[in-house]
C-alpha cells in the first residue's frame, strides 16, 4: 500500500508539469499558425524593415536587414548620410563611428555574443529545442491591460567580462491572439546593468502571408521608451552581400 501511495503521489505531482508542457506547445503552435505557419517561417530567408524613430523632435528614417545566414545591419539616414550600425557579415561585427564617420570593428566579446545568437532568425522559438534553448510556461500576467501567457526562454549563455552569464528573456503572449506583445530581459553590462529592458510590440499586420508587429517601444521596464514605427516590411529581399563587408581601408578599435 505504501508503494502504491508513493506511485500515485508521483503521478499527481507530475501532472501539472505535463499540463504546462502541453500548454506551452499549444501556445507556440498557435503563435506560428496565427502568424504564417511553421513551414513558411522555416522557409523565410530574410527581412528588410523600413522604419522611423523620433529623436529629440527629429524624425530619423532607418532600415533594418536580417538574413537567415546571420548577416544583419541597421542603416540610419541622417542629414543626407547613410550611417551603418551593427553590421555583421557572419564573422565580423562593425559600425560607422558617428563622430569620425569611419568604420570600426566591435570588440571580440560583443562579436562572439552576436555569433551565439545567429540561429535566432526568424524567431528564437522556432525549433528552439534543436538550438539548445529551453522554454518554460510560468503562468499568466497582465501587460497594459491584456492578459498574457508568460514564457521564460533560456538561450545560450552570453559572455560578459570573459565570463558566461545566463541569457534569459521573458515573453508575454497575448491570450487572445497568441502573439508576443512584450519581451523583458535583464541588462548584463553597461550603465544600466541589472535593470530590466523591455520591448513592447503592437499593430500586427500581414505581409506576404506573415504577420509582423509594425510598432515597437524599446526602453527600460517601467520607464518611457523609444517608439519605432515600421512603414514597410519586405520578406526575402535582394541584398548585395558586399553591403555587409567591412571596408578594407578602415581601421579597427
Amino acid at each position: 500500500m505504501k508503494h502504491l501511495f508513493t506511485l500515485v503521489l508521483a503521478v499527481v505531482l507530475t501532472l501539472p508539469q505535463l499540463t504546462l508542457a502541453q500548454d506551452l506547445d499549444e501556445i507556440l503552435d498557435n503563435y506560428f499558425e496565427n502568424t504564417g505557419g511553421r513551414a513558411q517561417w522555416e522557409a523565410l530567408e530574410g527581412i528588410k524593415m523600413t522604419a522611423k524613430i523620433n529623436q529629440m523632435g527629429m524624425e530619423i528614417p532607418l532600415e533594418i536587414i536580417q538574413l537567415k545566414s546571420g548577416k544583419q545591419m541597421t542603416v540610419i539616414n541622417f542629414q543626407g548620410q547613410q550611417i551603418k550600425q551593427g553590421v555583421f557579415d557572419g564573422q565580423v561585427l562593425w559600425s560607422i563611428n558617428m563622430m569620425t564617420q569611419k568604420a570600426e570593428k566591435s570588440d571580440q566579446e560583443t562579436t562572439d555574443n552576436i555569433k551565439r545568437e545567429m540561429g535566432d532568425f526568424p524567431d528564437p522559438f522556432l525549433n528552439y529545442q534543436a538550438k539548445g534553448y529551453t522554454a518554460e510556461l510560468l503562468g499568466t500576467e497582465e501587460i497594459d491591460g491584456a492578459e498574457c501567457y508568460k514564457i521564460k526562454l533560456t538561450k545560450k549563455p552570453l559572455i560578459v567580462d570573459g565570463q558566461e552569464v545566463d541569457n534569459v528573456s521573458f515573453y508575454y503572449f497575448d491570450m487572445d491572439n497568441f502573439v508576443p506583445i512584450a519581451v523583458q530581459s535583464e541588462i548584463k553590462a553597461g550603465p544600466a546593468k541589472g535593470q530590466m529592458s523591455e520591448v513592447k510590440m503592437s499593430d500586427y499586420q500581414e505581409v506576404s502571408g506573415y504577420y509582423f508587429p509594425f510598432s515597437m517601444i524599446q526602453g527600460l521596464k517601467g520607464q518611457e521608451g523609444q517608439a519605432i514605427t515600421f512603414d514597410q516590411i519586405e520578406v526575402n529581399p535582394q541584398v548585395d552581400e558586399a553591403e555587409f563587408v567591412f571596408p578594407e581601408d578602415a581601421g579597427t578599435n
